[in-house]
């Protein structure tokens, strides 16, 4: 019989997964920023991760699976100025409009799902240690930036070079040691919102949040981090180079889903070709749309079409409509078999897309 084996991204190689405690798993996965409703390259994450998740479970182990939702950003706050609403009410909108989007796809609802506004404390005692240990400072205008050049391991994720980044984009240059150091809080602006802090009021940076949930709900130390492609640089990069220097062990092991794409683009407000999930859902059903988002293999592009969603929806009718013939004639329910070529596929790296072999993990 087949043993688990994931890919990771860091090594980028596929290996046996082996859990730092036997029977346990601790996953944290990357949630949403809910500045706007879910569109499908959102969700996408949501259900390759479920999938991981439900295939950890029928393995035997039991999954702790976290899921961020960042509800403090630039975005949610230039969006709750062009809405004219508050900015906790935006977000609150949208973090309702995920997890609708979430259980229309039959995505299991996290262990813990922790809002960064919540975990303001643990930022800051993060922080602290961080400038304790001579890795972060605070030039003393409120910011507070990670010291990037002292991390002997950053960039190991993204496999970039230091000198050929741009500047960390994230605040004023200005109170920087280095362009490239990037901010863990922002200081505080008039108008918008803050917490105090011993190095003056202000807001988290997005990196600065995910390390401190992590920590708080799975330990120094955890098995699997996961999240879209995208969030390998700048995000994951310094997910890790903040937590490391902070002397965690953090992920053992990063998983990323690939993109879905639009003419070869990726699906972003931006390109202005984002379809959001609850409009697809007035064509498709739920789990018809799962269907189509693990109709591929989680590393690999899905080049979206509605074409190919409707092609996508009638080929599970029809495995619908079999199994409904089946029950029909044999008069009752058959109980559910896993075979040892569908454990096979699904042991090496999540294969989904031996498509008449997935029905048994996509219900």
């Amino acid at each position: 019989m087949s043993s688990l084996a994931l890919y990771d991204t860091l090594t980028r190689t596929t290996s046996p997964f082996t859990p730092l405690q036997k029977g346990e798993v601790g996953i944290y996965l990357c949630g949403a920023t809910v500045q706007a409703p879910p569109h499908i390259g959102h969700v996408r994450s949501g259900v390759n991760f479920d999938i991981l998740r439900r295939w950890l479970t029928k393995s035997g182990y039991n999954v702790t699976f976290i899921r961020n939702v960042t509800d403090i950003d630039d975005k949610i706050l230039h969006k709750a100025v062009h809405e004219e609403a508050p900015w906790w009410a935006v977000a609150m909108k949208y973090e309702r409009a995920f997890s609708d989007a979430y259980a229309s796809l039959n995505v299991l609802p996290p262990t813990y799902e922790p809002r960064a506004t919540g975990h303001i404390t643990q930022m800051i005692e993060l922080m602290q240690k961080l400038i304790e240990k001579g890795a972060a400072y605070a030039p003393g205008n409120g910011d507070v930036y990670l010291e990037v050049r002292k991390l002997s391991s950053y960039l190991t994720l993204s496999r970039q070079k230091l000198d050929d980044l741009l500047p960390a984009a994230d605040a004023d240059e200005t109170y920087k040691k280095d362009p490239r150091d990037f901010a863990l809080w922002k200081g505080a602006k008039p108008g918008d919102p803050s917490w105090p802090t011993p190095w003056g009021p202000g807001r988290p940076g997005w990196h600065l949040e995910c390390s401190a949930m992590a920590h708080q709900y799975l330990g120094e130390a955890f098995d699997i981090h996961g999240g879209g492609l995208d969030l390998i640089f700048p995000h994951h990069e310094n997910e890790i180079a903040q937590s490391e220097a902070a002397g965690y062990s953090f992920a053992q092991r990063w998983m990323h889903n690939a993109w879905v794409t639009a003419s070869g683009e990726k699906m972003s407000k931006s390109l202005g070709n984002s379809l959001q999930v609850h409009e697809l859902l007035r064509s498709v059903r739920g789990i018809e749309l799962r269907w189509y988002l693990g109709s591929a293999h989680y590393r690999s592009m899905l080049e979206f079409s509605h074409e190919a969603l409707a092609e996508s929806a009638t080929a599970f009718r029809r495995i619908e409509g079999f199994l409904t013939r089946s029950v029909e004639i044999l008069g009752s329910q058959p109980m559910p078999t896993i075979s040892q070529v569908f454990t096979d596929a699904m042991n090496d790296d999540l294969a989904v897309p031996m498509k008449h072999f997935v029905r048994e993990i996509v219900r």
